[in-house]
């Protein structure tokens, strides 16, 4: 046995922490089966001795394990230990450690200082100051911040490997701020500069493009805190001591890019800062430190092709549609001017296309100054797979590189199976999620919005957990949520708030949804804690916006955005009701609300909020339900939400169900739902004894289906279904991002239904395998990387044989339901497994009298003998009323039609054996 991944608050080895009750987390390995964790100790300790020993602790907990020690100092190194015992006799030991940072903001000396270069000034303010010293260093800290986003080097070397710090908050209420080591760097003379870019902070912004959201100057706030071997300390701070000038960065901007001139000369070089007062914006009590993992390059894709396009313009595409920018080496002439463009993609014919970025011109420029350099942009990154080149006459591909950036979130799923497709859509899937998760959830990486879009988030959150593991990212953009949500419980449509627009629901419902899936993922009753106030404002809200009939039927809805079932026009919020979504999402955030309180020890408010839930969902059944079963406006997204939701009347959910699947017969197997209904329908369909169909779904090839995105050549998740029409000419609306991950929530369903990996309590302690099979995919082998540990699920049905491998972490039990076998299997941790005959009937879906007729209508062969025979059979309304009939019922109606149909279903069910 042996003790692995010891982390505090998520991290190893952190530094720079505020937390004043960090919790600390552990895994175990071991190759025996069935251990359980039957104790622990923590020992934390610094220099002068033990703050903290927990002694032997007779408990199972591993996770989130919290700090009850001597009140932690600021700037503090801690020594951690932790041993374990389990129920086999056996013990491990882990260590680590952490540091705290300044505490809170107004610990900071530091003044925030500012700049005074002329308004039409584009260049990026460069802050610095000049210092000796004359002793040994032992250690050297910075900590530091920036109204725009900052760079540090002590003499000429960057300080850090990170990007776009200190990230985007709520700056009227919150400012994070960055710790970095800086041990090596110093020498007896020494130079510290800061450059800072408008970034979040001051530059453009959103689709209008509007600059100056929290203000009109740049500023920075920093300490450099030095440690001698001699025992002494020192501290370096931002004061009116420090310089201002401009150098070669001319301009950055995200939507726009970087200019950067080698020419350039220092300009303002010597003048004064100015020094701010202590007040709004520079209040040091908004300080808080980095709450998520910063941004960095995560992995850099070299030139996979160089083309000159047809309108001779000289191109490179890297493969892969990524956020970033591009490095590249190049020795050109003195006041050469090298221009680099990036789009998603090319047109039909083969030339660069950047009309799918609208206003954000996402260009970069380079001035040589004649000797050999690389170029790479500090203070921008753009949305792109290609790039054309301009200014250079001969092109090396070899010389330039893609550097895909987001933030630093660990991966902790895998999936793979024998369908190549489905592999390059759990890939466009990642890929949509590591582009879009860059400091905040963005909808895109590459147009003019790049905007915290709240719907978006909850849809993909629970799919980006089995992904990455999400709990910093996302407790650091709740807490902006939070900060952003009015005193009457409003809740913006993106946070950080810049459009000044709140409360629809499936977007605003992120205040209730995302905390609750993280505490599903991780067993993180904190993030619940710290966001059970903003929880409730949203559901009493909703509440104090009902009508006299007790439901939501007011305000602004983005109903089910895209959707199919409706001619778009200028609406592009679907068929179905957009209030019926609203009290849906009513429900569902007040159950959230309810299981939360119940979490907390909040039982009053659980027993408000669970009778307030059984009166609304009465009311709603009375409203959307008639008494034989129908639903008002039987639309995919309606009937999915119904099911998914637990919204329909019990004796009502089979006919229900079946009116769903009658509806997606008359779309010839194929969905029609937007951003409110895709994220549930297959499991909605998995659910309720039709996961064939859910199958069929997800494995169609043509438009609209996931898989015809990926027959089109993409590599992330398209915005609309059709954003490359079959002909391949774009969607022409104005909004078409080729990188918008809302569909790809469709992972959740991957994970959970084809891998079969479920939690049943809190961060999988104890959780349940159930894979299910689906036509069209012989194998799938995923993996999830909990809390605990590694989860495994593998399996594959093959030649009439089915085999399953699992692997279940220490200190958690699994029940394991074989394939096509009855009943459950409970298991201890370890490795196992299983392997039997199948049935192979069981693997062929046959069509019987007892079939739908919209079954055979999303069939091909069927409705391709059924129209030669019966021309316009399908188009006329009475054929389309009875879709949901079976074969038997439409008899009893149309007699004649016998013949026909037998003769269909012999031909169907022969050539699927």
């Amino acid at each position: 046995m042996n003790l692995y991944d010891l982390k505090t608050e998520y991290q190893v080895n952190p530094i720079g922490m505020d937390i004043k009750r960090p919790r600390f987390s552990w895994k175990i390995k071991s190759e025996d089966q069935n251990v359980m964790q039957s104790a622990y100790q923590i020992i934390v300790s610094d220099n002068e001795g033990e703050v903290w020993n927990t002694q032997k602790v007779e408990k199972d907990d591993s996770v989130l394990v919290t700090y009850e020690g001597k009140e932690l100092e600021a700037e503090k190194q801690y020594h951690l230990m932790v041993k374990v015992y389990d129920n086999l006799g056996n013990e491990a030991v882990g260590t680590g450690s952490f540091e705290t940072g300044i505490l809170k903001g107004t610990n900071f000396k530091a003044n925030w200082i500012t700049h005074e270069l002329l308004q039409e000034e584009t260049a990026c303010a460069i802050f610095t100051k000049k210092f000796h010293i004359n002793k040994a260093v032992k250690s050297v800290r910075i900590f530091a911040t920036a109204l725009g986003i900052y760079e540090i080097k002590i003499n000429d070397r960057k300080v850090g490997d990170t990007y776009l710090a200190p990230g985007w908050t709520n700056y009227k209420k919150r400012i994070q701020y960055q710790t970095y080591k800086a041990d090596e760097y110093l020498q007896e003379e020494n130079e510290i500069e800061i450059t800072v870019a408008n970034g979040w902070y001051k530059g453009y912004l959103s689709f209008t493009c509007t600059p100056n959201q929290y203000g009109d100057r740049t500023a920075v706030l920093a300490e450099v805190h030095i440690a001698y071997e001699d025992g002494s300390k020192e501290v370096l701070s931002t004061d009116g001591t420090w310089s201002v000038y401009t150098g070669p960065i001319r301009s950055a901007e995200f939507y726009m890019g970087e200019t950067y001139d080698s020419l350039a000369e220092k300009k303002f070089q010597g003048q004064a800062v100015a020094v701010l007062k202590e007040e709004g914006v520079f209040d040091k009590g908004r300080l808080v430190s980095q709450e998520s993992e910063p941004v960095r390059i995560k992995k850099r894709f070299p030139a996979k092709e160089y083309m000159e396009t047809p309108k001779k313009e000289k191109v490179i595409d890297f493969g892969q549609n990524i956020s970033g920018f591009v490095e590249f080496k190049v020795k050109g002439e003195k006041g050469q001017r090298i221009k680099i463009r990036h789009a998603e993609t090319l047109d039909k014919y083969g030339n660069f296309y950047p009309e799918t970025l609208r206003a954000a011109i996402s260009e970069d420029i380079y001035i040589c100054d004649g000797s050999e350099q690389t170029f790479i942009p500090h203070f921008t990154f753009h949305g792109f797979q290609y790039i054309c080149i301009e200014g250079l006459n001969e092109i090396f591909p070899e010389d330039f590189t893609a550097c895909a950036i987001h933030t630093d979130m660990a991966d902790t799923g895998t999936f793979r199976c024998s369908n190549a497709m489905v592999n390059q859509l759990q890939s466009n899937i990642y890929w949509g999620q590591s582009d879009n998760f860059v400091d905040i959830p963005t909808d895109c990486p590459q147009r003019d919005e790049r905007l915290g879009w709240t719907g978006e988030a909850q849809v993909f959150a629970g799919t980006a957990a089995y992904i990455r593991n999400t709990a910093r990212f996302f407790t650091k953009w709740l807490h902006d949520l939070a900060s952003e949500q009015l005193e009457d419980g409003a809740v913006p449509h993106v946070v950080p708030d810049v459009l000044g627009s709140y409360s629809a629901a499936a977007w605003s419902d992120a205040a209730t949804i995302v905390p609750w899936v993280m505490y599903e993922t991780y067993g993180d009753k904190r993030i619940l804690e710290e966001q059970y106030e903003s929880m409730k404002g949203w559901v009493d809200y909703m509440t104090n916006h009902t009508e006299s009939n007790g439901l939501w039927m007011s305000g602004y809805q983005y109903g089910d955005w895209l959707a199919l079932d409706k001619e778009e026009l200028v609406d592009r919020s679907g068929a179905t009701d957009r209030y019926l979504i609203a009290n849906a999402y009513y429900l569902y955030s007040m159950d959230i609300v309810k299981k939360s309180a119940l979490v907390l020890g909040k039982k009053e408010d659980a027993r408000e909020y669970g009778k307030r839930y059984k009166r609304v969902l009465n009311i709603f059944r009375k409203e959307y339900f008639t008494v034989t079963g129908r639903m008002v406006g039987e639309t995919q997204t309606a009937l999915t939400l119904a099911l998914h939701f637990d919204l329909a009347w019990k004796k009502d959910k089979e006919r229900i169900a079946k009116l769903l699947e009658s509806n997606i017969g008359a779309h010839k197997n194929h969905m029609s739902t937007g951003f409110v209904g895709t994220p549930y329908i297959c499991h909605a369909l998995s659910d309720h004894k039709m996961h064939d169909l859910a199958g069929v779904l997800f494995l169609k090839e043509d438009y609209p289906s996931w898989l015809y995105a990926v027959k089109k050549g993409a590599t992330t998740i398209w915005e609309r279904w059709n954003s490359i029409l079959p002909n391949g000419d774009f969607e022409q609306s104005g909004m078409n991002s080729l990188n918008h991950y809302a569909y790809g929530s469709i992972g959740e369903w991957m994970y959970k239904k084809l891998a079969g990996i479920n939690g049943i309590e809190a961060g999988y302690k104890k959780f349940y395998i159930k894979p299910m099979f689906i036509k069209g995919i012989t194998w799938v082998c995923a993996s999830f990387e909990s809390v605990y540990g590694c989860i495994r699920s593998e399996w594959k049905c093959k030649n009439g044989k089915i085999t399953v491998k699992v692997e279940i972490p220490v200190n958690t039990t699994a029940i394991l339901y074989l394939p096509e076998k009855e009943g459950e299997v409970e298991l201890g941790s370890g490795s196992y497994f299983f392997e039997y005959d199948t049935d192979t009937e069981l693997e062929i879906k046959r069509f019987t009298m007892d079939s739908t007729l919209g079954e055979l209508a999303g069939e091909p062969v069927a409705r391709e003998m059924i129209e030669q025979a019966v021309p316009g059979f399908f188009e006329t309304p009475m054929i389309q009323y009875a879709y949901g009939f079976t074969l038997t019922e439409l008899l009893v109606q149309a007699p004649s039609l016998e013949p026909l149909l037998k003769m269909v279903l012999d031909v169907l069910n022969q050539s699927e054996s």
